[in-house]
């Protein structure tokens, strides 16, 4: 009687006797089982939304959210944003960019005493945003190398003082159309900019070719960007209307400064 080959031999792994393949069930992994570091990776793929719903799983994901480390770039795309419980400041935080383009900033950017009812009504929802935003900035990011503002014509001068101090190690400031910065933020960045690299305040109608000059005299080295800034007439008001032109007659004549390293940006007025 012939004895078969297969009698008395252990099956491989993956095959029954019968020669038939069995298929191992995939192994699985949660993604809790994963590693910090692994978390950490995966949660910087995602948007702010995208990383607030997966914090809200379990403990250990909102723990990662928390995680400083995962934040040290901010930016955001509207003020509605800046409300949002979907990101996290700390001393992490290394560069912040708020820039809102939309229909309202021109509302914005009207002088106060020329605002309707309206008018004064749409400001109210947002008008303290990014000022209080700022303001926390101040508190929890004293690391912060980079911040850019646009279209916030809301922001104050006394603000931007406040995180000039607060942020001993900004290097670059860009404001864009921000109506309320005037000469008194210049001031501060030769004050107490003593980091600052770069700064940018182009479409800022409230600074004057004489603030400038003067924070050139004060900060040679400094790279200076003022697009048509100095071209554009202050806001003036209306007991001040009648002698606008003897106020500042420079404005409308002066838009470039030299610059060690070249023009500091900006074409010359038309």
């Amino acid at each position: 009687m012939s004895t078969s080959p297969d009698l008395g031999r252990k099956p491989e792994a993956g095959q029954t006797l019968a020669g038939h393949t069995h298929v191992r069930p995939p192994l699985t992994m949660h993604i809790t089982q994963l590693n910090r570091e692994c978390l950490l990776c995966l949660f910087s793929f995602l948007d702010k939304d995208s990383r607030k719903s997966l914090s809200r799983t379990c403990s250990k994901l909102r723990d990662v959210f928390e995680d400083p480390i995962l934040w040290p770039l901010l930016r955001f795309h509207s003020l509605v944003e800046l409300k949002k419980d979907n990101f996290r400041l700390s001393p992490a935080l290394r560069s912040l960019s708020i820039c809102w383009h939309s229909s309202r900033v021109q509302v914005c950017s009207i002088e106060d005493w020329l605002k309707s009812a309206f008018q004064r009504g749409i400001c109210s929802q947002h008008g303290s945003l990014v000022n209080d935003f700022l303001l926390q900035v101040c508190d929890r990011c004293p690391n912060l190398a980079s911040l850019t503002l646009s279209g916030c014509g809301h922001v104050t001068d006394d603000c931007l003082v406040r995180l000039l101090l607060s942020c001993p190690h900004l290097r670059t400031l860009r404001l864009e159309n921000c109506a309320r910065v005037t000469n008194s933020t210049l001031a501060a960045v030769a004050a107490h900019g003593r980091a600052l690299q770069t700064l940018h305040v182009d479409f800022c109608r409230n600074v004057t070719a004489a603030g400038l000059l003067r924070l050139r005299a004060a900060c040679p080295n400094l790279i200076l960007s003022a697009e048509h800034s100095a071209a554009m007439i202050p806001d003036q008001p209306p007991r001040a209307r009648g002698c606008a032109a003897s106020v500042f007659p420079a404005a409308s004549g002066v838009q470039c400064l030299p610059h060690p390293k070249g023009p500091y940006g900006g074409r010359p007025h038309q």
